[in-house]
């Protein structure tokens, strides 16, 4: 492949490849304002290449920026990130220069994310920490892991992909987290948080027994630091002594608001002098000279030296940083997260240490930084128009499952003052601040401690309460051990609402729920159901609130509900009763869930064509409806149970009793339809509905070549 090199008068050598074309294929070459020469030559140069033409300065892949419509990076000039396409190309800026390329990476992704309608706010606040994370560590040699995926946009447009910001979330494109299968620059998939330490001391260990010496750098943010695995991952780190570097990334969210409103970690010049001082290598170097003499003194003088030195840095830290010594990490902080050249300053400092075990650098941001001056500048070049922030007003969402749930439960809540909500995970979902602005004694929120979230809702219960323990189904797949045996083999009243349940789109196979119904129906004692409408969520919401002898559980997606009339108090459901919508002959449809009303769209597609099916509504996968089932098998002849879950769940459980009842023994023929057993990648719920094969036309055409009719599945299905 042929490469053209151009060379610009400040010695940064840069190549454009024609395999630039193949991420995007409507592509121009940017148009370049200053001299430059070209030459040519017949070298291949990818952008983690090392062999380059002989030349001074820096060299790798530059891909041209993409023409894809009227979008924005075509006129609001970015000259320093245009000069950019991966790390290497920072190693030579001043700190200025990095400055400017903070800047023009937060404005672009301002200008991005507002006009793509994605969450950017806490990308935003990482922008110079991620800029001097690359200036310094010399990656993909160096192992760069992110908690979450959220605050990798910055240093995704470093890492060469810049060029497809644009399809970030969307199918084939950008994933919205760290994929090792996207880049080289991404040594670990993010998503869940809390897992980048153990990952980077697992590297680490690695890295040691290998007698290599490439840095691990693992950076964490305020959410992470609620789970468990974090601490379990800090205490195992300082035990092995093993070399790394974690950033806490504090933009100082809280899940108690006092806690926000109180005193801020003050930056100011004292600290910074002492936080570089305690980077410096000469520090480090006399620290750990101490340590050799005071163990050759031996008595007892090595532990209390390390008492004292450890309390006298804590007494210039921060509140708090004395834990993360405790656990055996050398704590440096607080570092202003938005001065570069103090950043530089102490990562240099860090970066250029022996191995003397691992560290904790402590780093203050803001969120929404530098959104003003953004605003400001997009606005005076006339770019307003089609962006999004949340200071502007967005378009008017529709009514959500969330809101449905949220509003019937406020109502049980109004009706029992027994009832209280236990929220983890990842972020909480708007319409639970009704409930908390309600009964703000009675929601507790403990962020992404989800095992805690389980045993707290189980001791609650054992108070005489009624627990709605809130979890994600993805994050409930963390808390399955106290699922377990702090619920279901005690059999104590826990009332699980399963959110995001099923395909979640742009979030892709890292949020989707797709393992609950497998998981939660296989526990002994646990209840399970999964209403079909907002309607029956609101019933169900209130059947959960009724039961109080056994543990029951839930799933709702997360999108738009049906578009019924969800009014009025909900009425408890009869336990393991399901129901007949619509009555036909030949084909039953036994759906579960949401995916009852794509049966309903099969049954329309059908009916045109001369077929009528009886579709049902299973509402509970444990206990199943037998006396439904029996009827659907002894009235047709194919069985076909429709579900938004993996294989094992809902259609498994009525395998297993139509088996052992002997209906499979005559002439109902059975056919499961549910996910695949593979992880569907991100794209819009209709489009992973499609991969998945759950579309009304996919179960419609299903019913078809059941019938022999194979020739009008196929026109169907085109």
């Amino acid at each position: 492949m042929g490469t053209a090199c151009a060379q610009y008068p400040f010695e940064v050598t840069a190549g454009f490849q024609e395999k630039c074309r193949a991420l995007y294929p409507k592509t121009k070459l940017s148009r370049c304002n200053f001299p430059l020469r070209v030459e040519c030559s017949r070298q291949r140069l990818y952008p983690w290449s090392s062999s380059t033409t002989s030349s001074r300065g820096y060299v790798g892949q530059i891909c041209s920026l993409p023409d894809f419509g009227d979008f924005f990076w075509d006129r609001i000039p970015t000259p320093m990130l245009d000069m950019v396409e991966n790390p290497i190309h920072l190693k030579n800026l001043t700190p200025k220069e990095l400055k400017q390329l903070a800047d023009e990476i937060r404005l672009e992704l301002f200008c991005m994310m507002s006009k793509l309608k994605k969450p950017f706010k806490a990308s935003l606040a990482v922008v110079e920490l991620t800029v001097a994370i690359h200036h310094i560590f010399h990656a993909p040699m160096d192992k760069i892991l992110w908690d979450v995926g959220e605050v990798t946009y910055a240093h995704k447009i470093l890492t060469g992909r810049r060029a497809l910001m644009h399809t970030l979330r969307e199918k084939e494109g950008l994933s919205g987290f760290t994929s090792r299968s996207e880049s080289e620059y991404d040594p670990f998939g993010s998503g869940h948080g809390c897992s980048s330490i153990s990952a980077g001391l697992g590297m680490a260990v690695a890295r040691d027994l290998k007698g290599k010496r490439e840095r691990i750098v693992t950076v964490i943010g305020n959410g992470s630091t609620m789970a468990g695995q974090v601490y379990e991952a800090m205490g195992n780190a300082g035990y092995l002594d093993s070399n790394m570097v974690v950033i806490l990334n504090d933009s100082r969210h809280s899940l108690h608001p006092k806690l926000e409103d109180g005193q801020i970690t003050p930056i100011n010049a004292l600290s910074s002098t002492l936080t570089k001082l305690q980077s410096s290598k000469s520090f480090r170097k006399f620290r750990e000279a101490a340590k050799g003499v005071t163990k050759r003194i031996g008595k007892g003088m090595h532990e209390l030296a390390a008492k004292v030195d450890e309390y006298a840095r804590g007494m210039v830290g921060p509140l708090g940083s004395t834990l993360f010594e405790e656990l055996g990490l050398y704590y440096i902080g607080p570092v202003d997260g938005h001065n570069i050249e103090e950043l530089i300053s102490v990562l240099q400092g860090v970066a250029s240490l022996d191995p003397t075990g691992p560290v904790l650098v402590h780093v203050i941001t803001t969120e929404y930084q530098g959104v003003e001056a953004s605003q400001k500048r997009v606005i005076s070049n006339g770019h307003l128009e089609g962006f999004y922030t949340s200071e502007l007003s967005p378009n008017p969402l529709p009514r959500m499952y969330s809101d449905c749930f949220v509003e019937a439960l406020v109502n049980e809540a109004e009706k029992d003052k027994d009832i209280v909500v236990v929220h983890a995970g990842m972020g909480m979902e708007p319409p639970l601040q009704l409930f908390q602005e309600k009964f703000p004694d009675k929601f507790f929120d403990v962020g992404m401690a989800e095992q805690h979230a389980v045993t707290f809702s189980a001791g609650l219960s054992c108070g005489g309460l009624k627990p709605f323990c809130i979890i994600p189904s993805t994050f409930l797949q963390r808390a399955y051990d106290q699922v377990v045996h702090d619920v279901d083999r005690q059999r104590i009243p826990v009332r699980f609402a399963i959110t995001s349940a099923g395909l979640v789109g742009s979030d892709g196979p890292t949020r989707c729920g797709a393992f609950d119904i497998t998981f939660m129906s296989c526990l002994p004692n646990m209840i399970v159901m999964a209403p079909s409408d907002e309607d029956e969520l609101i019933d169900m919401v209130a059947t959960a609130a009724h039961v109080d002898d056994r543990p029951i559980c839930f799933r709702y997606p997360r999108g738009a509900t049906a578009g019924m009339n969800s009014v009025g108090n909900g009425i408890p459901i009869e336990i393991g009763k399901g129901r007949v919508l619509i009555e036909g002959k030949d084909v039953a449809l036994l759906g579960y869930g949401v995916m009852v009303q794509n049966c309903l769209k099969a049954w329309s597609l059908l009916s045109k064509l001369g077929i009528r099916v009886t579709v049902a509504d299973a509402r509970f996968c444990k206990p199943l409806d037998i006396q439904l089932v029996r009827e659907l098998c002894e009235n047709h002849s194919f069985l076909i149970t429709v579900e938004e879950g993996s294989v094992g769940g809902f259609g498994s459980h009525v395998a297993q009793f139509i088996a052992l009842d002997g209906k499979l023994d005559g002439r109902i023929k059975w056919r499961p339809i549910a996910l695949p057993d593979s992880y569907i990648e991100q794209a819009s719920p209709e489009e992973q509905l499609a991969l998945a094969g759950l579309t009304g036309h996919h179960i419609a055409a299903t019913v078809l070549s059941l019938l022999g009719r194979n020739r009008e599945a196929l026109l169907l299905m085109q």
